[in-house]
């Protein structure tokens, strides 16, 4: 039977979770509720206490605490622990929270361990404002609720009928997916572009696609390689051409595009085949113009549009960039390789270009061949433009040698 998981705290949302099930009972969908309120002693399929116990702890200790905040963080570690194991089970098919700013920190906490693909739905009273916490790398799909999760409505039956429809409808989808035969798939590989890297992806996409492979491309956008590097962490990808790794640069000086000190580990860790480049590592991403931080008055920029101003990093942070990546690289394990394009990063570290600067692409490629010279990992630095016909087509066949000899 088609299952769906009901997350929540039953001991002020029991009566809105209780509308929920009867309405899935009536789309033939059984719901499996977990209590996650850290003071419920409610009836529930995971009990509050089991859900605290699956992170180590003990509802009693949570409660003589009294922090709050505290208590939802261990309920949403147990939670995950609970939700990942049910869907590795095959005892749910898919996932549905509703609640307010607590509530639905605990829920996406849990739905954020469940793979990409695996039906996840938050009706949240914040659904309308910053919601990067509750979707994280995720395919989270939120929904706002208009109103508070207290009471059931005219308003509020509309917008959680929805829910219950929706919900029902992709647990089904799910489950004959998972259900299905296995199917010839392609080996999937992530690709990582930027629009000033464009021409390079495009190319390696077309001569991958080639080589018989799904290649799927990530904008580094910091959301985009924290998405590409939990597909790798979590065995989705055959390999991984990363040739824009920009979002190193916005990690290192505080621009707003950065994916965290993590971006450029997971697949050395989990010894996916990586081909590396050094795509766009000559700017860092900030807003509007006026959103530049006062600090870097001085610097050389450009109004990419009028919601992205770009700033070309200099040779000192470039040096830097150098190091932390080869550091990254060899850390890892696996085939991998590195490639630099010796006549620039960028659409617009070109001669001539905005962001010409050969002094501070020099410090990036001897930062690099320092940090790689007693290395076995190749090294290869092409005469190219990152750009140029041929250095993006080379990449993806160097990475489907590593692949082959994996």
């Amino acid at each position: 039977m088609t299952t769906v998981a009901l997350i929540g705290t039953l001991d002020t949302k029991g009566a809105e979770y209780r509308w929920l099930a009867e309405r899935l009972a009536e789309l033939d969908v059984r719901a499996v509720t977990i209590d996650v309120g850290p003071l419920s002693d409610a009836a529930a399929d995971v009990t509050a206490a089991q859900v605290a116990e699956a992170a180590g702890s003990s509802v009693a200790s949570l409660r003589a605490s009294g922090d709050r905040g505290a208590a939802l963080i261990t309920m949403g570690e147990g939670a995950a622990t609970v939700l990942a194991d049910l869907y590795r089970r095959g005892a749910v098919d898919a996932v549905l929270a509703v609640g307010g700013s607590g509530g639905s920190s605990v829920a996406a906490r849990a739905m954020q361990a469940l793979p990409v693909g695996a039906p996840k739905l938050l009706v949240s009273t914040m659904a309308s404002g910053d919601v990067a916490p509750y979707v994280g790398e995720s395919d989270v799909t939120l929904m706002y609720s208009v109103v508070d999760i207290a009471g059931i409505n005219s308003l509020s039956e509309q917008v959680l009928g929805n829910a219950v429809a929706a919900v029902a409808g992709m647990a089904r989808a799910a489950q004959a997916r998972r259900s299905a035969p296995e199917g010839r798939h392609r080996p999937m590989v992530a690709l990582t572009m930027f629009g000033l890297t464009t021409p390079a992806c495009d190319e390696a996409r077309e001569e991958l696609t080639a080589l018989g492979y799904e290649p799927v491309v990530f904008h580094a956008t910091g959301s985009g390689g924290r998405a590409m590097e939990r597909l790798a962490a979590d065995g989705f990808l055959a390999g991984v051409l990363d040739l824009t790794t920009t979002e190193l640069a916005d990690d290192l000086v505080g621009g707003v595009l950065s994916a965290g000190p993590d971006r450029l580990t997971a697949a050395g860790a989990a010894g996916v085949p990586q081909v590396v480049s050094v795509g766009a590592l000559d700017m860092v991403n900030f807003g509007p113009e006026a959103s530049v931080p006062e600090r870097f008055d001085g610097r050389r920029f450009l109004v990419h549009n009028a919601t992205v101003t770009l700033m070309r990093t200099t040779a000192e942070e470039m040096a830097e960039l150098g190091r932390r990546l080869t550091t990254k690289l060899r850390a890892g394990h696996g085939p991998r390789a590195l490639v630099l394009p010796l006549r620039g990063v960028s659409g617009i570290d070109t001669a001539g270009g905005p962001f010409e600067d050969a002094e501070a692409d020099a410090a990036l490629f001897d930062a690099i061949r320092h940090g790689m010279a007693d290395s076995e990992l190749p090294l290869i630095e092409a005469d190219q433009h990152i750009n140029d016909p041929g250095f993006g087509r080379a990449a993806a066949r160097l990475l489907h040698d590593l692949i082959a000899t994996h």
